[in-house]
């Protein structure tokens, strides 16, 4: 048994178009940008939604937007949603990046919210 939730919605935006990306997003959200030091590739776009992530990532890579699922069981929560049908694209670090049916990306990532809040929020799986 392991437990899930929605972490983050990312906005991927190629290299050169990050900050200017960032910039629109923070303004039309009406959200703070705030980067930290030790992630350089995130503009974080706070409090746009109460509980949920919002950034924007620099990529090497086409515009899109994926989502994150943090779990306290990576493997198990990789292997519930490859039997939905997602397939897996790459693994960095702790995150396994997979493909979900429609073609949507989706990285599988261990808890980095409050644990209060993953308490309250993540959705038990058998």
């Amino acid at each position: 048994m392991h437990r899930s939730r929605l972490y983050a919605l990312i906005i991927d935006a190629p290299k050169d178009e990050a900050g200017e990306s960032a910039a629109f997003w923070s303004a039309a959200l009406g959200a703070d940008p705030r980067t930290d030091p030790a992630e350089p590739e995130f503009t974080g776009l706070a409090d746009v939604v109460p509980g949920l992530v919002t950034a924007v990532q620099s990529v090497d890579d086409a515009p899109r937007y994926h989502l994150d699922i943090e779990t306290d069981d990576v493997a198990a929560e990789v292997e519930r949603l490859r039997g939905l049908g997602a397939t897996p694209v790459s693994r960095w670090l702790d995150c396994h990046v997979l493909r979900a049916p429609g073609g949507h990306l989706l990285c599988v990532i261990p808890v980095a919210s409050d644990g209060e809040l993953f308490e309250a929020t993540a959705t038990r799986w058998p």
